[in-house]
């Protein structure tokens, strides 16, 4: 498949002359391992890598948007980042195809979908365990665990992802400065089963980052389903639908466009589902500061 979007680069990994500012081949302490088409990698257990701190990146490249890719039964030290355009929503690629309408649609047609991580420990070492960039489609967490450290959160859903599923999951992270999964302008998720360990800044917060590096954001975080979740909720929400709604100076920073994120900076976190969900510390449970189905029958 080859998407042709004028003036972009599209991803700026392994090309030539494109912008700077996008995500370097080399990351200080970590060894970066690149796949860029269908592969199956299977450490039947083992650690991956010789448990040297490693990221992952399963990325486009000029030729190739990856498809298929299956990573399970690996221990990994280190992170994973799944990325298209650009690796976060400030990236050249990304800010440049946001500033026109049709931009979700450029951003996942560009990204890596159907890649399976199952049966995976990944240990943080600071930055964040997995990143699902911009527009990157039906990735699968299943029956693994998320520890070690992060500066930031656990999990990254970015804007214009979406029809990612996050199943019966471990999450048990330290040193985290704000909630663990964020689902920033990301839909049609489903987040179900997984169990958050400790949350001192908050559970499961869905937003949009609206205006951040001059990036218009388009896609709201709608119609995600959150359910079966068990969230040890110390500090914050331990869900938070709503979380942003404009509450930040760079919100003005994609000003000039009349769409999504630059038109307006609420977050319009609506028609989510949340039910069944069980909370055992702290008295914030669910927030809505949208329009959603709430299972107000959540236990604490």
């Amino acid at each position: 498949m080859t998407v042709k979007i004028a003036g972009l680069c599209l991803g700026a990994l392994l090309l030539t002359g494109c912008p700077a500012g996008e995500e370097p081949a080399k990351l200080s302490n970590y060894e970066v391992v690149r796949i860029t088409k269908s592969a199956t990698i299977d450490c039947k257990g083992k650690l991956y890598n010789e448990g040297k701190t490693t990221e992952i990146q399963i990325v486009t490249t000029k030729n190739n948007i990856p498809t298929g890719v299956t990573i399970k039964r690996c221990k990994i030290n280190g992170s994973i980042r799944i990325a298209g355009l650009g690796f976060n929503g400030e990236a050249p690629g990304v800010n440049a195809s946001s500033k026109e309408l049709g931009h979700t649609a450029r951003a996942q047609a560009a990204a890596p979908s159907g890649i399976s991580l199952y049966g995976l420990t990944i240990t943080g070492k600071g930055r964040i365990p997995l990143y699902i960039a911009p527009g990157v489609t039906k990735v699968s967490l299943v029956d693994s665990t998320i520890n070690g450290s992060s500066v930031s959160v656990a999990l990254y859903l970015d804007a214009e992802s979406g029809f990612n599923i996050i199943r019966n999951n471990t999450f048990d992270i330290t040193g985290a400065s704000r909630e663990i999964i964020a689902v920033d302008g990301s839909a049609k998720n489903q987040l179900l089963a997984n169990t958050i360990k400790q949350a001192p800044n908050g559970g499961i917060y869905l937003y949009r980052n609206c205006g951040e590096g001059g990036t218009v954001r388009h896609q709201a975080p709608q119609h995600n389903l959150i359910a079966g979740n068990t969230i040890n909720n110390t500090g914050g929400y331990g869900i938070w639908l709503g979380s942003r709604n404009g509450g930040r100076l760079y919100c003005r920073d994609d000003a000039g466009f009349p769409f999504g994120s630059s038109k307006d900076n609420g977050d319009f976190a609506d028609n989510n589902t949340v039910r069944d969900n069980i909370f055992t510390d702290g008295a914030r449970t669910i927030r809505d500061d949208g329009n959603n189905s709430i299972d107000h029958g959540s236990k604490k």
